[in-house]
């Protein structure tokens, strides 16, 4: 794994370009809705090695492992807890089969569904299960770690602690945010990413907010509170939801890659898509900025 030191000089240089949606993109490849993604991606590789190489042609240098919610707490629903590590260390590896010249961001997310509330037991509870996670990732050969969609500070204290455990010495946080930029928690989130900067995190900034015009303002407002690589990575817009229950983002590609131009100008370096963006929003970007 790198460390932050050696992150830091190879996204030295301007914009630096992450990948977009896997989810969406794997249901729209044959995915059934409702499944465990990890274990369905393991049993069926070729749809996330292809979307992989497209997000890679398109200019994604960090792609993330598709290893989003593979902690125990909640791999046990399909009965497959036992086998956290291995599961990590194989969507680690599937990942780099992909795109051997990228780098391959271990994926961790929010586990707030699965605690009643923020007490200490819950938050070993959370120490343990993302401890188990990451020493698989780390077993893979992740190149750094990608906590994503985090929605309180716990969350990431707790991924902080357990990669300090395992030994992991990289790792970006982002958070999902209100309407008002204020985290879930209620706390306003510039401090809180700027507590996470001085305690070590390679990266931190914000995903799966809805990419509008006030999304440039947000980074404008985060970049008082953050000296280091400030990651942007909103969805594609609003989400209208069909009859079967699907999300369809339909903001134009070029729309969305304006807003990511202007959100670089306000001081976003490490640029990507969340929930309905595809390797064409990547190559977009990516054609935009260079």
């Amino acid at each position: 794994m790198l460390t932050v030191e050696e992150f830091h000089e190879k996204i030295a240089a301007g914009a630096r370009f992450l990948d977009g949606a896997t989810g969406s993109n794997l249901m729209a490849a044959g995915m059934p809705r409702g499944v465990c993604l990890e274990q369905w991606v393991l049993e069926n590789p070729q749809p996330l090695v292809a979307l992989q190489q497209q997000y890679a042609a398109a200019g994604s240098q960090i792609l993330y492992a598709p290893s989003f919610q593979a902690q125990p707490i909640a791999l046990e629903r399909v009965g497959l807890a036992d086998r956290t590590e291995e599961i990590n260390a194989r969507l680690v590896a599937l990942s780099r089969s992909a795109a051997p010249d990228a780098l391959i961001a271990g994926n961790l997310t929010t586990l707030g569904s699965f605690v009643d509330s923020w007490d200490e037991a819950n938050f070993d509870v959370l120490v343990e299960n993302y401890a188990r996670q990451i020493r698989g990732l780390l077993d893979g050969g992740a190149d750094l770690l990608a906590a994503e969609t985090l929605m309180y500070p716990q969350e990431a204290e707790a991924i902080l602690a357990a990669a300090e455990m395992e030994g992991a010495t990289c790792c970006m946080y982002s958070f999902i945010m209100q309407s008002d930029g204020s985290l879930f928690s209620g706390r306003e989130v510039g401090p809180v990413l700027q507590e996470l900067e001085e305690l070590g995190a390679a990266a931190v900034g914000f995903n799966c907010v809805s990419a509008d015009m006030m999304t440039p303002y947000l980074v404008s407002k985060l970049r008082r509170y953050v000296k280091g690589p400030l990651l942007c990575k909103p969805n594609a817009g609003n989400p209208t939801i069909a009859a079967d229950g699907t999300a369809r983002y339909d903001m134009p590609i070029g729309d969305f890659a304006a807003i990511l131009a202007d959100c670089h100008a306000m001081g976003a370096t490490l640029l990507g898509g969340c929930c309905g963006s595809t390797p064409a929003h990547i190559a977009e970007i990516c054609k935009k900025l260079r």
